[in-house]
């Protein structure tokens, strides 16, 4: 991946290219710019087929809804766009075969038995993988041949329109191009930032029963499903393994558990007294672990890692997780402290991976 050096252009122009090459903006603003991306990718096609007068050129521009209307990250695109281009291909082939014989032969029901056979194997094929594409076949089939009947010509018009759509969705598709990774991190870091907020209001004594703790909660179990989506495409966009996306990914549900249990172990927030005594055996513990969420979260924002490495150079807890405890709170106290070694080891991850996901 190539980084965009704004030193090289002048200040104004930076300031008026800066929503669509800053990567935060680009990804609150992913909708529209998708949106303006097939708007002119469709443009594109009807000013290219009504200026030429291809006949049945609608269908260019239903070509170009099909193949990239619904992808949006980078990732998806070059393996989604083939698939679907594979199958608007195979099924304009086998309908331009079945318009051919239907007018050599002229028997409507050996055509009709044809086409419901053709169907029926891809539909045999569009449960599973690559189903999109035997399912889009499908589709094509009836799109050029109509139920045989339609003219060779109207056939042959309709797939060079396909094609011409095709062509046009790939160079459209590649403009301005929404990457997963930028999803990936931004997600990962609002994710952390609940993280945070959720452990202050732990320690701090707050309620972890009220309707904001739970919408935390909540917001976090549905980012982890989200993340979970994406790591396919970040890894191939920017080259990170899944091996080490998956333990991000460990990293992150492990931290969320081990909140869950903090919030249900940790003494009764109106025994003043156990609260104070906690607050100060783990001193030390709580201001790191709240300095290494909010770091993660800051170095996965900005893309600047320098202050994140700076924090693995100290200890991970300041005392030993092997020493001696005879308290009532032995269990709270080791948790949090296995909670600081699990972060340590996120950002060590995080360090690791940051020339690729930092782009």
């Amino acid at each position: 991946m190539t980084t965009f050096r704004s030193s090289r252009v002048s200040p104004l122009l930076r300031r008026l290219l800066r929503p669509v090459l800053d990567p935060y903006r680009r990804y609150r603003n992913a909708r529209v710019i998708h949106a303006v991306r097939v708007s002119l990718g469709l443009l594109a096609t009807i000013l290219l087929t009504t200026g030429i007068n291809l006949p049945h050129g609608e269908w260019a521009s239903v070509t170009m809804l099909v193949v990239i209307g619904g992808l949006q990250h980078h990732g998806n695109i070059g393996k989604k766009a083939a698939e679907r281009a594979y199958g608007t291909l195979i099924g304009a082939g086998v309908g331009l075969l079945l318009v051919v014989q239907h007018a050599w032969l002229g028997l409507p029901w050996l055509t009709y038995f044809g086409m419901s056979v053709v169907c029926g194997f891809f539909s045999y094929h569009a449960i599973g993988k690559g189903g999109y594409t035997a399912l889009l076949s499908a589709i094509t089939v009836f799109i050029v041949a109509g139920h045989g009947d339609n003219p060779i010509t109207d056939g042959l018009w309709r797939t060079v329109d396909i094609l011409i759509g095709i062509a046009l969705a790939l160079a459209f598709s590649f403009a301005l191009p929404l990457y997963a990774v930028y999803s990936w991190r931004y997600k990962l870091a609002s994710a952390l930032r609940d993280c945070a907020s959720i452990y202050s209001r732990i320690v701090s004594g707050q309620s972890v029963t009220d309707d904001h703790y739970l919408t935390l909660l909540g917001r976090l179990n549905g980012v982890m499903v989200q993340l979970r989506s994406l790591m396919p495409s970040v890894s191939k966009e920017v080259r990170i393994s899944m091996t080490e996306l998956d333990g991000l990914q460990r990293n992150l549900r492990m931290c969320i558990s081990t909140l869950e249990i903090l919030a249900n172990t940790r003494p009764d927030a109106r025994d003043a007294q156990a609260m104070a005594q906690l607050q100060g055996a783990l001193k030390a513990e709580h201001q790191q672990i709240r300095r290494m969420l909010i770091g993660m979260a800051r170095a996965l924002q900005s893309g600047t890692t320098l202050r994140l490495e700076r924090t693995l150079d100290e200890p991970v807890t300041p005392t030993a997780m092997d020493e001696p405890v005879y308290s009532a709170l032995d269990g709270y106290r080791l948790l949090t402290r296995q909670l600081a070694v699990n972060l340590n080891d996120m950002s060590q991850r995080l360090v690791k991976t940051a020339p690729h996901w930092k782009i």
